[in-house]
């Protein structure tokens, strides 16, 4: 792989090199009305292409910056809703507590409940 890489490499340079052997014509650049130069049509085309690699690494810092902030954001978001499900299991089991403790002091709703399905099965059998 580092071949390759390294072949990719020297052919665009390489490539680089004769462009710029070609094309030594001088090339008059208007910025602003009043505001012009003269370069090399080669040179022009570095220094433009180097804006642009610049500008597509700024881009490409500034979307990691973003998706940075967005994924920090995400982790506080996650952390609360765990915080809030352990509260919710915490009181889940306090109430399930509560529940059980108000249906040990109702023992005679279980027993009555038992006697009325015995009298309706002692009388389903007298029937």
């Amino acid at each position: 792989m580092k071949q390759l890489n390294f072949l990719l490499i020297f052919s665009f340079g390489l490539a680089m090199v004769m462009f710029t052997l070609e094309n030594t014509a001088p090339t008059t650049v208007h910025f602003l009305p009043g505001m012009k130069t003269t370069l090399p049509l080669a040179a022009l085309l570095l220094v433009v292409g180097g804006f642009g690699a610049a500008a597509a690494w700024v881009f490409a810092v500034w979307s990691g910056v973003t998706r940075r902030v967005e994924t920090l954001q995400r982790q506080g978001e996650f952390e609360a809703q765990q915080v809030r499900i352990e509260e919710l299991e915490h009181d889940l089991q306090r109430y399930r507590a509560t529940v059980d403790a108000q249906l040990g002091l109702l023992p005679a709703a279980g027993q009555s409940s038992a006697r009325a399905e015995a009298l309706s099965s002692a009388e389903g059998d007298d029937g």
